[in-house]
């Protein structure tokens, strides 16, 4: 799967871009066992809600669950970030992430460069993100906000949260927050199971919390140029991988091979 010169121009244009309907519900059905599978585990890479419970995210679950490590090797996820990088990629973080129902905690305003950047010594934001939503998300059950076209204007300045969640980020304050609205306003990703968001690494965006009976799972691949790898290497590998190898794509129905039964390796 490969994008269109329309689908690039509108990436570049507005920062992001929706693919619905591009994973259908057999392969949903699959990813969806799979992420109940990795959030009942008890490992590090699984981070749990402020209530000790309740699966925030469960990082670099392709590396412990086939169906993710298979995902993570998805030619409709590599090729059109690959065509939008200009080369090949490895995984730089990957992410499985739970807004779960009542629970799930918001993702403050944040730029996913800025905290490479900082954190890992990533030299340029040849980086991005492509998200595959295994729930519906709707605008009841915490979908991503994103500021149309902020992607523009480079890396802002940030703060280190460490309070507002369970898990650190590097915020945006509300000034910048509040000029980059008036500017572009809020766009909410709404989108069906199977559809995908691909999204610059320098967008603006968050995710409210999730008071609905309706829990919305995504999966994050941030895909990295091969030549733009991080050079500091202070947090933990399950994080920011370490493996700069390129990414080889695997057969397009390497998911429908799977019964839900071979989803835990």
């Amino acid at each position: 799967m490969y994008l269109t010169p329309k689908q690039i121009q509108k990436f570049h244009r507005t920062g992001y871009l929706l693919l619905p309907d591009l994973f259908d519900p057999v392969e949903i059905k699959v990813l969806r066992d799979a992420a109940e599978t990795v959030y009942a585990l008890e490992r590090e890479e699984v981070f749990r809600e402020r209530d000790g419970k309740t699966a925030r995210t469960a990082f670099a679950a392709h590396h412990y669950n086939e169906a993710f490590r298979r995902l993570g090797r998805h030619p409709r996820l590599i090729h059109p970030v690959e065509q939008l990088l200009d080369g090949k990629v490895y995984m730089h973080q990957y992410k499985v992430n739970a807004k779960a129902a009542f629970t799930g905690d918001v993702w403050q305003w944040h730029q996913d460069y800025g905290t490479w950047a900082r954190d890992d010594l990533m030299p340029a934001a040849r980086a991005m993100n492509i998200a595959l939503y295994v729930d519906d998300a709707v605008e009841f059950n915490g979908p991503l906000w994103m500021i149309p076209r902020s992607h523009k204007q480079g890396v802002f300045e940030a703060g280190h949260d460490l309070q507002t969640t369970s898990y650190p980020l590097w915020t945006l304050d509300r000034e910048t927050i509040t000029k980059l609205v008036d500017e572009g306003g809020i766009v909410s990703a709404h989108g069906k199971a199977g559809s995908v968001l691909m999204f610059y690494s320098t967008l603006v965006h968050c995710s409210p919390p999730n008071l609905s009976p309706w829990p919305r799972t995504v999966v994050y691949l941030s895909l990295c140029h091969v030549d733009n790898h991080i050079r500091r290497f202070k947090r933990p590998e399950w994080i920011a991988h370490r493996d700069f190898s390129p990414i080889e794509p695997m057969p397009d129905d390497c998911l429908r091979q799977l019964s839900t039964a071979d989803t835990v390796s």
